[in-house]
Formats: C-alpha cells, sequence, structure tokens
C-alpha cells in the first residue's frame, strides 16, 4: 500500500514565510542596532557574498555553465556604482593622474539608481561577451571567460581618466547598511527562486543534465544560456556595489575584487551545493565567517605553549583545505541540489518522529 507524502498546504507555507521574514526583519534590527561595527560588518558580508553566490549558482549550477568570470562583473558594478555615487568635488579630488572624462565629472546619483545601474551595465557586458563565447563549452568556456574577468581588470587599471587607474577609488559613501544588503539578498532570492521553479528554470535544468536531449526536445540551449548569464550577471553587479560600498575603496591591483574572488565565490556554491540556492547562501555565510575568524592565524599565536608567528595567506590555506576535502569526501556539499523548504523540513521532521514511533 503506498503511503501518502506529507505537504503543507499553500496558506501554511504562505504564513510560515511571513513569520520567517518578521523574524529575520527582528534579528536584523536587534543586530543593526545592538552588535559592535565590526561584527556588524561581517553580518554585512554574508549578505553580499550570499548575493554573489546565488548570482554564480544560477550559471554554474543550475544552467551547468562552467563559468570563471563573475569576478567581472562584480568589478564593473563596483566601478559604476561607485562613479555614481561619488560627489563631483570628490572626484576632481581624486583623479590626480589624468582628470575624469567630462562626461562622468558631474554625473552623480542616489544609491539605489547606481546600483540598478552597475548591475544593467554588467548584464550588457555579459551579453555583448556571452554572444561569442557561450558557443564554447566545458574548459574552453572556462578560460575564456576567466581571461574576460582579466582583461576587465586590467582595462580598469590603464582607462586613468574613467577609473582613476591604478590609484582605484577612495572615500566611496558607506551606503551598504544591514538594510540595504539584506533587502537586495531577500530580492535576489525571491527571484532566482521564482526563475529555476517556473517553466524557464526546468528549461535551464534540463540544459545542464543533458544539453543535447534538451535541443532534442524543442529547448533553443544557446538563448536559455546567454539569459541565464545575462540575469547572473545582473544580480553580480548588484552585489558590486554593495561590496564597493561596504569597503569603501576600489583598488584594482589587490586580490580583493581581482579574479581571484570569482574562486572564493566558487568555492561558497560548491561548499552550500551546486544547484541549490539554499545551500549557495550556507556556503556564502560559512566562508564569510571562516574568512574573518581565520584571520587570526596570520597574526603571531600561541598554540598549546608553542609560539607560532602570523603566516601571510595561512586563513585561505585553511580554507582550501577544508574545499579539497568536501571535494574528496562530500561532492554533493551541504544541501547537493535540494532546497530547505517547509515541506522538505517537515517530511523530516515527520519522518524523524515516525522513526522514533517505530522504534
Amino acid at each position: 500500500m503506498m503511503k501518502m507524502e506529507k505537504k503543507l498546504s499553500a496558506r501554511t507555507n504562505f504564513i510560515l514565510t511571513v513569520v520567517f521574514l518578521i523574524f529575520m526583519a527582528l534579528l536584523l534590527y536587534l543586530a543593526d542596532r545592538y552588535m559592535d561595527s565590526y561584527k556588524l560588518r561581517v553580518v554585512r558580508l554574508i549578505a553580499i557574498y550570499g548575493i554573489m553566490a546565488v548570482s554564480l549558482n544560477l550559471i554554474n549550477g543550475i544552467t551547468g555553465i562552467f563559468s570563471l568570470g563573475h569576478a567581472g562583473f562584480i568589478l564593473i558594478g563596483a566601478y559604476t556604482a561607485s562613479l555614481l555615487t561619488l560627489s563631483p568635488e570628490q572626484k576632481a579630488m581624486s583623479f590626480i593622474i589624468e582628470p575624469i572624462v567630462p562626461w562622468l565629472a558631474n554625473a552623480h546619483t542616489d544609491f539605489f539608481t547606481a546600483t540598478v545601474a552597475g548591475g544593467v551595465l554588467a548584464a550588457v557586458f555579459a551579453f555583448l561577451i556571452g554572444w561569442p563565447v557561450l558557443r564554447l563549452s566545458g574548459d574552453y568556456l572556462a578560460i575564456a571567460s576567466l581571461g574576460f574577468a582579466e582583461v576587465i581588470r586590467i582595462i580598469a587599471l590603464n582607462a586613468i581618466s574613467i577609473t582613476n587607474g591604478p590609484l582605484g577609488l577612495k572615500g566611496i559613501p558607506e551606503y551598504s547598511n544591514i538594510w540595504w544588503c539584506y533587502g537586495w539578498l531577500f530580492v535576489t532570492v525571491l527571484f532566482m527562486a521564482s526563475l529555476v521553479n517556473s517553466s524557464y528554470g526546468r528549461a535551464l535544468k534540463a540544459i545542464r543534465e543533458d544539453r543535447i536531449a534538451a535541443e532534442a526536445m524543442g529547448i533553443n540551449v544557446f538563448k536559455h544560456q546567454l539569459l541565464s548569464f545575462v540575469i547572473g550577471a545582473f544580480f553580480a553587479g548588484v552585489s558590486g556595489s554593495l561590496y564597493a560600498h561596504w569597503l569603501t575603496t576600489i583598488d584594482p591591483r589587490t586580490t580583493t575584487l581581482g579574479p581571484m574572488l570569482t574562486f572564493y565565490v566558487l568555492i561558497m556554491i560548491v561548499l552550500g551545493g551546486l544547484g541549490s540556492i539554499s545551500g549557495s547562501l550556507i556556503g556564502a555565510a560559512l566562508f564569510a565567517i571562516l574568512f574573518e575568524w581565520l584571520r587570526d592565524l596570520e597574526e603571531p599565536f600561541t598554540f598549546f605553549g608553542i609560539h607560532v608567528p602570523g603566516i601571510k595567506g595561512m586563513r585561505i590555506l585553511v580554507i582550501s583545505a577544508i574545499f579539497i576535502l568536501v571535494m574528496i569526501f562530500w561532492q554533493r556539499g551541504i544541501m547537493g541540489r535540494e532546497e530547505l523548504t517547509w515541506n522538505n523540513l517537515y517530511r523530516w521532521l515527520f519522518a524523524r518522529r515516525r522513526g522514533g514511533e517505530e522504534k
């Protein structure tokens, strides 16, 4: 006899979601009010990393495109939004080597408009790059997209009258407060969840599983991949704007916004589970916390009475070791391709309770 699958009603799901959102808003309010500035910066960074991870997961995990150019889109969003939020006086003071181009000198707008503009410009570049690059596949696509990210960084270093070259941008307003960060994270997750659960999302998953079979079923593979690439780039640009206004400075010579950032985000989505939005958020939170908590390893410390000198880059080494262990022993990541939904939680709790009763 078949056992009926336990499932919550749509109304119950809606009520639980509303209660959860109210609870999260209360936690964010308490964090904003009572946390010290350092812990609050980490909490905001979790949301920014979350947007980066979810946007890359749409491309790599859900669509199956092996892209390594995400840092390029983040950099475009960061520069675009920063140049639009800096006042004309700040730009005049910052551009020392060469004066800023006239059409950017007096361009100034609010943070929301600047963030959307950063996302839109990143999406435009994704379309221009994706049109030729997405005709490749596998390793060739990965190398081409990685090359794009490096090209963007080199342009940022040399387009002095637009980006201020190697001097970067300083004095960027710290607009990325807890509400902006988590507000954009909510919009990103809501959009991605709606997309993945739509017919378009099912087509993306079909392409991921078997490109040839998907094409045989009438799915325009190139069109779907390109749109996925553009959407992921838009939210990467948004995260770049938030990241720049969290850092308050952009230096193209460092790895903060360089191609290495792509590998950081890749670690997040692999730890959480490729193809899982919930996993991306969990992976982003774990990475942000570990990245800050392990900072002490780069300073001199005492371990069981033994003095250990600080080793620069040690935290990256530890995180990389964890990543390798996950790849060897737990390839599916924390969530695999599963999502943390109310129905899944209910089934898990029901299964545990039923298992206890049977014992």
